[in-house]
């Protein structure tokens, strides 16, 4: 098990090497701790009276959202306001999009706003990519489809770094529907960096086949998974798959997979994470979400903050921007 963190080590880097942030499978360990490093900076402005800087003044972000979002797209919109940037919304619904502008028209329209940064959501896997090569702006995945949900990830890792002095040996255990979750795929890749162990655990048909080439442990028993575990992350099932028939009913699978009271008492160490939003009594029991050892609002409030730092660090004209970015 690891130990309880006191402070962190400061990154060895001052600027990230990359342009956009489309997924953490391109991000080095140095890169990831600078991020964390730079959130944990700005997470003491957000408990000030006052809680906003001018840090981006001037800088315009564009949040383009086809996919409905509470957390995400309020966290990003809260991060730019206290950077004092300018920020403008669009969603899908009222928008060209419903009369048939494609994606890239509706980017480069925006862009010719002078918009500096693009924040995007999708329900296509690879949306920011195809935004990062036909636009000049910043892009930041703000997920894609079930492909990469990196900011989650981010704002996960910074709330595991409040508890343990290192990632290297932390047990991570990320619990339910794997094969359709963005945020397991960008938290494997951001865990896996910065050394930690992450079992993988969950239905067989909820199981990507071949995740073990990603560095992970798999299980289909929850107790093997919290054996030795320092964090457990339930992942929402997404109820509307139900219909798929990948699991016999919510009923069968909080009894096979839904963390309890009892496993906080046999595991009393254990820590627990969601993403949200949780579905009371199926990923986790009502208790456990109330919990003392649920980390689960924490994880709401580092992502304000992990998004200031990202916005920040790859805003263009900030000290991080040199001709040797990549994507």
């Amino acid at each position: 098990m690891a130990t309880p963190v006191d402070s962190a080590e400061p990154p060895t880097l001052s600027s990230l090497q990359h342009r956009h942030l489309l997924d953490l499978s391109t991000y080095s360990a140095d890169e990831i701790q600078l991020i964390l490093a730079t959130a944990r900076e700005f997470r003491s402005v957000l408990d000030r009276r006052i809680r906003r800087v001018p840090t981006l003044q001037g800088v315009t972000v564009a949040n383009m959202f086809f996919e409905p979002s509470t957390r995400t797209k309020l966290s990003f919109g809260l991060a730019s306001g206290r950077l004092s940037a300018e920020t403008v919304s669009f969603s899908k619904s009222g928008s060209s999009v419903k009369k048939g502008e494609t994606l890239k028209d509706t980017a480069q329209n925006i862009e010719a706003m002078k918009v500096d940064m693009v924040v995007i959501r999708h329900s296509s896997p690879g949306a920011p990519h195809f935004l990062s090569r036909c636009t000049n702006s910043v892009i930041i995945n703000a997920g894609d489809g079930a492909h990469a949900h990196p900011t989650q990830a981010l704002l996960d890792i910074l709330t595991m770094s409040e508890h343990f002095d290192a990632f290297e040996g932390l047990n991570v255990s990320i619990v339910g529907d794997i094969t359709h979750s963005r945020v397991a795929r960008s938290n494997i890749n951001g865990l896996t960096a910065l050394g930690a162990n992450v079992t993988l655990c969950g239905p067989k048909t909820m199981m990507p086949v071949g995740i073990e080439a990603m560095g992970v442990r798999v299980t289909h028993r929850l107790d093997e998974a919290l054996e030795g575990c320092d964090v457990a992350m339930a992942l929402r099932i997404q109820l509307e798959r139900q219909d798929e028939g990948l699991f016999p009913s919510l009923r069968e699978y909080h009894t096979r997979f839904g963390i309890t009271r009892d496993h906080l008492t046999r595991h009393p160490d254990l820590l627990i994470m969601h993403p949200g939003p949780v579905n009371r009594g199926v990923e986790l029991e009502s208790e456990v979400v109330d919990h003392e050892r649920a980390i689960i609002l924490s994880q709401v409030t580092n992502g304000v903050a992990v998004r200031m730092a990202v916005l920040y660090l790859l805003a263009p004209g900030s000290r991080t921007e040199h001709a040797g970015r990549t994507g």
